[in-house]
C-alpha cells in the first residue's frame, strides 16, 4: 500500500514584513485541499459561510465563519472550498520567534508564549471574538508593515485575554515527537481523510504503518486520545454534516455518500456524535444559515 504523507509547506513573509498575511476572495485559496503543516503558527480568519475543519485528529464542522489559531507543525486542511459560501478568507502565518529570539521570554510577553502552548493542540474562537478580531484581521490588509505589526500584536493580545475559545486536540496531542512518529501519524491522519468513503481495514492502516494492529491501535489512541474507529467514524459522521447542510440530496444517499454502509448504524453515531438526529440537525442548521444570509 503506497504511504502518502502530509506536505511540508514552506512558507515565505510577505515583503517588508516578519511574517506572511493573504486575503482570499471567497474560495480562491488553492490549498484548501492539500493536507500540510509548517512550522509557522497559523491564524485563519473565514468570513462567513460553513464548512469543514481538519486540524490534527480534530474534525468539525464550523457555521457562520470561523477563527482559528494553529499551533507549529500541527498537520491541518484547508477550511473552504467551492461550496462554503464564505465572503473571503484571511491567513497569518509567523514563526514561533518571528519577534527575535528571547522576545516571548520578556516580562511583557510571556502572555504570548501561553497563547501559541496553547495552540498547540489547535484553537477554535467563539462568535463574539471571532466578530470582533474578524474585523481587525482584515483592516491590516491596508497597513503598512510596522503597523501591520503593531496591529498583529494587539489581536495576539485580544485572543489571549479571551474566554472564548475551546482547544480542539485532547490534552496531550501534540505532533512535535519524533520525526517518525510524525510521518507515522501523519500518514495515518491523511490515508483517513482521502479513504473515509470506502471500507477502510484496520489490517491494512497498521501494515502501512508497519505495526501490528494491537500496537497501532494501543499507539493510535496514545497520541490522538481517541481510537481508530472512532476517528474514522467521527471523520464520516462530521462529513455528513457538511453534506446535510450543502446538498439537497436524501439522508439516506448522505450515509452511504459518508463512507457508511449501515443505515441505522450511522443514525445511531450522528445522535451520539452530534445530540441529535441527522433531519433535526439539517433542519436546525438551515435555520441558521437563513438567519445568518
Amino acid at each position: 500500500m503506497k504511504a502518502i504523507k502530509p506536505g511540508y509547506e514552506v512558507v515565505e513573509s510577505s515583503f517588508g514584513s516578519s511574517f506572511y498575511y493573504s486575503k482570499y476572495l471567497m474560495n480562491s485559496n488553492n490549498k484548501a485541499h492539500v493536507w500540510h503543516y509548517h512550522e509557522e503558527i497559523e491564524m485563519v480568519f473565514v468570513n462567513g459561510g460553513a464548512g469543514k475543519r481538519q486540524i490534527g485528529s480534530h474534525i468539525s464542522y464550523y457555521t457562520d465563519g470561523d477563527l482559528i489559531l494553529i499551533g507549529s507543525n500541527l498537520p491541518h486542511c484547508g477550511f473552504t472550498d467551492y461550496n462554503t459560501g464564505n465572503k473571503n478568507e484571511t491567513v497569518i502565518q509567523m514563526k514561533p520567534d518571528f519577534l527575535g529570539a528571547g522576545f516571548l521570554s520578556l516580562q511583557e510577553t510571556k502572555w504570548m508564549q501561553e497563547l501559541f502552548d496553547k495552540a498547540r493542540g489547535g484553537i477554535a474562537f467563539g462568535n463574539e471574538i471571532k466578530k470582533v478580531v474578524g474585523k481587525q484581521i482584515e483592516k491590516m490588509e491596508g497597513l503598512l508593515p510596522f503597523e501591520r505589526l503593531l496591529a498583529l500584536l494587539a489581536i495576539l493580545k485580544e485572543l489571549q485575554n479571551s474566554a472564548d475559545y475551546r482547544i480542539l486536540n485532547a490534552s496531550g496531542f501534540s505532533l512535535e515527537t519524533q520525526v517518525q512518529d510524525n510521518d507515522r501519524i501523519n500518514m495515518v491522519l491523511n490515508y483517513v481523510k482521502d479513504n473515509f468513503k470506502t471500507a477502510i481495514s484496520l489490517e491494512n492502516v497498521a501494515e502501512m504503518a508497519s505495526m501490528t494492529v494491537p500496537s497501532f491501535c494501543r499507539y493510535f489512541k496514545k497520541i490522538t486520545k481517541k481510537t481508530f474507529t472512532a476517528f474514522v467514524n467521527e471523520y464520516r459522521v462530521v462529513h455528513a454534516s457538511k453534506l446535510l447542510a450543502e446538498k439537497q440530496s436524501s439522508i439516506a444517499n448522505i450515509c452511504y455518500e459518508s463512507g457508511f454502509n449501515n443505515f441505522s448504524h450511522f443514525n445511531k453515531l450522528f445522535k451520539e456524535f452530534t445530540g441529535k438526529t441527522a433531519s433535526q440537525y439539517r433542519k436546525e442548521l438551515n435555520s441558521v444559515i437563513y438567519e445568518t444570509v
